[in-house]
């Protein structure tokens, strides 16, 4: 032990020598950054009157601005490596030596001199794979140069924090389960916890998977695919820097409070923060043009959960939305309006003239591959490229516009809200009303097939500057909604989630489907063990969910507490009598779960009269919508967080998760953990298949303490 205080002593020393030198080199850097800008200033007039020495200037100002960036962000690493610089160490002899090579395992790589050997190895580097995937014993890895075969003679693990070594020891495997139910057992915070001191070899196989364009990854709750999924894609950045940049991946989330949960990890592995956002506000974001406001998926849920408690069936008609035929039925309303949406007509500019006929040959032998609503641009552009050729001269903007809005005007009309309601006409569905922009309002059955249409209607570019997709909660994706996604998204996919957490009142296999859409190829993988729940917390979700084949992690706690109460307000008080008992518990992360928004609204309200001084507002938690941007809500709830408040209200406009007692909806609730749970539910609708999922989603969200209180 005293060895190992040593050597973190002498490692710590040296990041603090190579930090100090950063600054050094920075504030030069800073210096010549200005003596470059003066320099300019002073002499820009006199420079060459062809550019060259302006440029050369200018290139050698960009050099030393970005040489100054790699430089401050190599510093804020080594910062972040001066609290725990590593977790692991490996003793390896490579066959055919007779001294085995020492590795120490770090969140990024340190040496002392640039091209140095390595003090610490970053745990993404080729050698770090032998931590995670072997015993002592025969072992091999993977290095740029070809298979490395050996023997791993000794592994050590670490616990290290603020430069201060906890504890160390020596052990067989790659991480004692010791180790992890400490990891395990600590109390919840409101970001979700890098694992990169305890990525199991199954989970390693996942993140270091470079071959397989589309990676599905279907997990049971708890098994940590949503962490595994993030640390694939900061491997996949390290391993790839010159054709994977952060600014190339995006991660299609549930809410932006989940994207606030998930948001540190990557920074935390050395990586630049990745765009997140739900496919409800992008799809929003495409189809703001033809209709004031839609529906979101939590309207759709609530929806069914007041279907199930008035016994009500669902519409037929929405039912038939979903279904297969119904993609079909779109795509041949697509077909038929080739001609009926037409009125061709002759066109003449100056003394150049295209008749009608040749406009029609034009769009329907010349540009079939065009879709249709954009076909008439190429037809205009065709047009234009010759009448410009013709006379050797451009047209100005303003000529180009009325020439476009004369050719446009042979479409019948090009309103997307207007097309699909003939569609839904024509094909036996109810229309949309005949309304004016400001009052058009779309259900969220009709969002999807609206922006399926618009992409069989319109040409689209796709997002090519996406190189990998992240979709997580994939069970509650639809048949369409994948669709579309493989329209626009032609990259590598990791897809990820769990079957058992549907938000639908039956559970389906998305994996029936994907391969017909994305093909064949896809890899799948199955995480069945699951490491959030103490085992009688697992087991008593598992009994909800009748769930088959889980693994479970042996840490044991309390047992599950069930109750049952008149009304939900005694269900409240035995909630908070109970929030206030578990202080001494150093729980971080506390939360009442509720079935619908308006249990959810007068839970918080309820909460909030009892509680006191201490409650947040939801409008200091809550933006106004989705885009509140830098509104007095998101000022007030700052003020709020700083206050030291302990009752948060988090509702589909949230952005933040915060430590103290969350009040919440199941489904909002998904993808979070939190160290203790109260779900409060009405007894009567306990068996209802969604209200049922409800239950099994709140009680997978327990980490430590589950309470199941039921009223009525």
């Amino acid at each position: 032990m005293e060895d190992a205080r040593i050597y973190l002593d002498q490692v710590t020393g040296k990041i603090k020598r190579s930090i100090e030198a950063l600054e050094e080199s920075i504030v030069q850097g800073e210096r010549e950054i200005e003596g470059m800008h003066e320099y300019y200033w002073e002499n820009y007039t006199e420079m060459d009157q062809y550019g060259y020495e302006n440029f050369d200037n200018q290139q050698a100002l960009l050099g030393q601005v970005n040489a100054n960036q790699a430089m401050l962000k190599k510093r804020s690493r080594l910062k972040r490596m001066l609290d725990s610089p590593y977790f692991g160490r490996v003793d390896f002899c490579f066959d055919g030596e007779d001294e085995a090579e020492t590795f120490y395992i770090g969140i990024g790589s340190f040496a002392e001199k640039k091209g140095g050997v390595p003090l610490i190895y970053d745990w993404r580097a080729p050698v770090s794979s032998l931590f995670y995937d072997y015993d002592q014993g025969e072992a091999s890895y993977e290095a740029p140069g070809g298979r490395m075969e050996g023997e791993i003679t000794s592994k050590w693990q670490y616990k290290i924090r603020d430069g201060r070594l906890i504890y160390a020891f020596e052990s067989d495997t790659k991480i004692d389960d010791e180790v992890l139910r400490r990891e395990l057992g600590a109390s919840g915070d409101v970001k979700l916890k890098n694992i990169i001191r305890t990525i199991q070899k199954e989970q390693n196989a996942i993140i270091r998977n470079t071959k397989d364009r589309i990676m599905v990854i279907q997990g049971v709750a708890g098994s940590g695919k949503t962490s595994v999924a993030l640390h694939r894609i900061a491997y996949l950045l390290y391993h790839d820097r010159e054709n994977l940049k952060s600014s190339n991946v995006l991660i299609l989330s549930p809410n932006s409070v989940f994207s606030d949960y998930i948001s540190h990890i990557l920074p935390e592995l050395g990586e630049e923060n990745i765009r997140e956002m739900s496919f409800d506000l992008f799809a929003y974001r495409e189809l703001n043009q033809v209709v004031h406001d839609c529906e979101d998926r939590y309207d759709e849920i609530e929806r069914k959960l007041l279907r199930e408690r008035t016994g009500e069936a669902e519409d037929r008609e929405t039912v038939r939305k979903r279904s297969s035929d119904f993609i079909t039925e779109l795509r041949e309303f697509v077909l038929f309006e080739e001609d009926r949406l037409m009125r061709f007509t002759d066109f003449k500019y100056k003394n150049f003239q295209k008749t009608a006929k040749e406009i029609m040959e034009m769009f329907y032998y010349r540009f079939p591959d065009v879709p249709l609503l954009s076909r008439m641009q190429a037809v205009m552009e065709y047009f234009v490229d010759e009448y410009e050729t013709l006379v050797n001269k451009d047209f100005d903007e303003e000529d180009l516009e009325k020439i476009r809005e004369r050719f446009f005007r042979m479409y019948r009309t090009t309103d997307l809200y207007v097309l699909y309601s003939r569609f839904l006409e024509e094909y036996g569905y109810t229309p949309l009303p005949r309304v004016k922009y400001e009052k058009r309002y779309l259900a969220y059955e009709d969002v999807y097939p609206m922006l399926y249409l618009k992409y069989l209607l319109y040409a689209h570019s796709g997002h090519k500057q996406i190189r990998h997709l992240v979709i997580d909660e994939m069970q509650d994706y639809s048949y369409l909604q994948y669709l579309i996604l493989e329209q626009l998204f032609q990259c590598k996919m990791t897809i990820l989630g769990d079957k058992a957490q549907t938000m639908d009142s039956e559970q389906s296999d998305v994996m029936k489907f994907l391969p017909r859409i994305f093909g064949r190829q896809i890899r799948r993988i199955e995480m069945n063990k699951s490491y959030r729940n103490t085992v009688e917390i697992a087991q008593y979700a598992g009994k909800i969910s009748h769930a088959e084949g889980m693994e479970l992690f042996e840490r044991h706690g309390r047992e599950v507490e069930e109750r049952e109460f008149a009304v939900m307000e005694a269900a409240l008080a035995e909630a908070l009598k109970r929030y206030r008992e578990s202080a001494g518990e150093n729980y971080e992360t506390s939360a009442v779960l509720v079935t619908t928004e308006a249990e959810a609204r007068a839970a918080y309200e309820w909460l909030k009269a009892h509680m006191g001084k201490e409650a947040v507002s939801q409008e200091a938690e809550s933006g106004t919508g989705q885009e509140c941007g830098n509104s007095q809500a998101d000022r007030k709830m700052e003020d709020a967080l700083d206050s030291g408040s302990s009752l948060t209200y988090i509702d589909r406009n949230s952005s933040r998760f915060r430590k103290g007692l969350t009040v919440t909806t199941f489904y909002l609730a998904k993808g979070l953990e939190f160290d203790q749970v109260f779900s409060v539910t009405e007894k009567r609708m306990r068996e209802k298949p969604l209200h049922r999922q409800a239950e099994y989603i709140c009680a997978t969200r327990a980490m430590h303490e589950l309470h199941m209180y039921r009223y009525g």
